[in-house]
């Protein structure tokens, strides 16, 4: 009888563990805003402003974020940030993540701006949101076109 009942105990417990794997609404993440911070040596710095979209009829609880950020096919920028929060079901919300440039990737995309087009970019963006808890994180893939800032043009005297 012991046997039994310890084998309907962990059958109960696989049972309720499939169920915390149910299918999931993947999040939209998309790139809000791109600010410059003050940066260190050959590297420069920004906050990327992500906006991440819940479609889900869950909430999400997230515990830290890892991004890398690619233009125009190239690796461009990566950051981390340590910030946690719930997203609730079928909410939005913003994440700033500080992200790194470094020098090789500033030169490599000045030369591709010099011949390219210079009022916008195809980005790619994908990284990890992490779980909090015994939540499983989520790893997200979003792509879009980001507005280059223009440069003032010359007056003539």
């Amino acid at each position: 009888m012991n046997l039994r009942k310890l084998l309907i105990s962990a059958l109960v417990l696989i049972l309720s563990g499939c169920a915390l794997l149910h299918h999931q609404e993947p999040l939209r993440i998309s790139v809000a805003g791109l600010d410059p911070l003050e940066g260190q040596g050959m590297e420069a710095r920004f906050a990327v402003q992500l906006r991440i979209q819940n479609h889900s009829d869950q909430p999400v609880d997230y515990d830290g974020i890892a991004l890398d950020l690619d233009l125009r096919g190239m690796s461009f920028a990566s950051g981390v940030s340590d910030q946690r929060g719930t997203i609730s079901r079928f909410g939005e919300t913003v994440i700033t993540v500080p992200v790194t440039v470094p020098a090789t990737a500033i030169i490599r995309h000045a030369f591709d701006l010099a011949t390219g087009d210079r009022t916008k970019a195809e980005y790619q963006l994908h990284g990890r949101l992490g779980g909090a808890g015994l939540a499983i994180g989520r790893s997200f893939n979003s792509t879009g076109e980001i507005t280059l800032p223009t440069l003032p043009s010359e007056e003539v005297r």
